[in-house]
C-alpha cells in the first residue's frame, strides 16, 4: 500500500517530507500530488517527459510473460540474495530513513508498530520482482519507482506491501537520503548518484543485466537488439564512483517458448520499439515450436560504502 512509504517519499521539487491530505500528498511548501484512484502516485516534475515509458501493450505483454513463470529463475535468485542480506532482522534504524535537514525527520525508529525497512525496486516495472522478494522478506515494505503509468496501475496491485511511484530514473528520485538497505534494478535503467543517494550507508543494489547470448537465438533468428559483449564491464564502471562491487554470479536456464510466447517476449521489451510487425511474423513463421532459446543473466551486488 502506498501508506507504507510514505515516511521514505521526498518532494521532487523542494526535497521535504510528503505527508497525506485525504486523497494527496504535499510538503510543507505546499506542493501537492493527488493519489490515482489506481492505487499510485505521481511524482514527477512538470517538466517531466514519459515517452520512454513501457506502453500500455508492453506491460501488458511483460505481465503475460512474467505470470507464465518463464523468468522464475531469476526471480528466484533475486530473492535468495535478498534473504542472504536481509533475512536476520533489521537493525535498530531499520523502520525509516536517516534524518536530513532537507528531508524532514523520519518516524520513530523505535517505533514498534513501523515497517522494518525499505526495498526499492528502481524501474520496477509490474512489481513482478519486488514482490517476489517481499514475499521473502516478511515486514519489508517495497517502493515500486517507474516512469510507466500503465506499469505501475499493476505494481500498485501486485503485493500488499508495495507502494507504487511515478519518477524519472534519471532525475533525482522522490526519495529522502539512506532511505534503504536494498535496491533492486531489473533490466532497467541506472542512476548511480542518485542510487547511492538514498541507499543507507552499508546498503546494497542487486542489478540483473542481461549477457550477450541472452536470448541469442530469437536475436539472430528474428533481428532483435541485441547486448554489448562489454555490458557488464560499462555497468561497473559507471557505477564505480558511486558503489562497489562486492559479488556476482550467473543465472542461465533455457526455455522453451510457443510462437505466442515469443511474440510476448519480443513485445515487452525494447525491440518493441524497433520491429516491424510483417517481418515478425513472418519470421516467426520460420521457427520451430516451441523453439528453445537461453536465458542469460547477471545478478550482481554492488554495496554503498560506510
Amino acid at each position: 500500500m502506498l501508506q507504507d512509504i510514505e515516511p521514505y517519499l521526498a518532494c521532487p521539487h523542494c526535497a521535504q517530507a510528503l505527508t497525506r491530505h485525504e486523497r494527496s500528498l504535499r510538503c510543507p511548501a505546499g506542493h501537492s500530488f493527488d493519489l490515482a484512484k489506481q492505487g499510485y502516485v505521481s511524482l514527477l516534475a512538470g517538466d517531466a517527459h514519459t515517452g520512454t515509458g513501457d506502453t500500455a501493450e508492453m506491460v501488458a505483454a511483460r505481465a503475460d510473460f512474467l505470470t507464465a513463470g518463464h523468468y522464475r529463475p531469476i526471480a528466484d535468485a533475486l530473492a535468495e540474495a535478498a534473504t542472504a542480506l536481509l533475512g536476520a532482522a533489521p537493525s535498530a534504524g531499520g523502520a525509516g530513513p536517516e534524518t536530513t535537514e532537507t528531508t524532514g525527520s523520519p518516524e520513530d525508529p523505535e517505533d514498534p508498530d513501523g515497517p522494518d525497512g525499505l526495498v526499492i525496486d528502481l524501474g520496477a516495472g509490474t512489481g513482478h520482482y519486488l514482490a517476489h522478494v517481499l514475499d521473502a522478506l516478511p515486514g519489508r515494505v517495497g517502493a515500486a519507482l517507474d516512469i510507466s503509468k500503465f506499469a505501475l496501475r499493476r505494481a500498485a496491485k501486485a503485493h500488499p506491501r508495495i507502494g507504487a511511484v511515478v519518477c524519472d530514473a534519471w532525475r533525482p528520485l522522490p526519495l529522502r537520503d539512506a532511505s534503504a538497505e536494498l535496491m533492486l534494478n531489473v533490466f532497467a535503467p541506472r542512476n548511480g548518484p542518485e542510487i547511492r543517494r538514498v541507499l543507507r550507508p552499508g546498503g546494497t543494489l542487486l542489478l540483473v543485466s542481461p549477457t550477450a547470448n541472452h536470448l541469442r537465438e530469437l536475436v539472430d533468428a528474428l533481428g532483435l537488439l541485441s547486448v554489448d559483449e562489454e555490458k557488464q564491464r560499462r555497468i561497473d564502471e559507471k557505477l564505480g564512483p558511486y558503489l562497489t562491487p562486492v559479488d556476482q554470479r550467473s543465472v542461465e536456464f533455457t526455455l522453451r517458448l510457443s510462437a505466442q510466447d515469443v511474440r510476448t517476449v519480443v513485445g515487452m521489451g525494447p525491440s518493441a520499439w524497433h520491429t516491424d510487425a510483417d517481418r515478425l511474423a513472418a519470421a516467426l513463421a520460420a521457427l520451430p515450436e516451441p523453439v528453445e532459446v537461453s536465458a542469460s543473466v547477471t545478478v550482481a551486488a554492488y554495496r554503498r560504502p560506510r
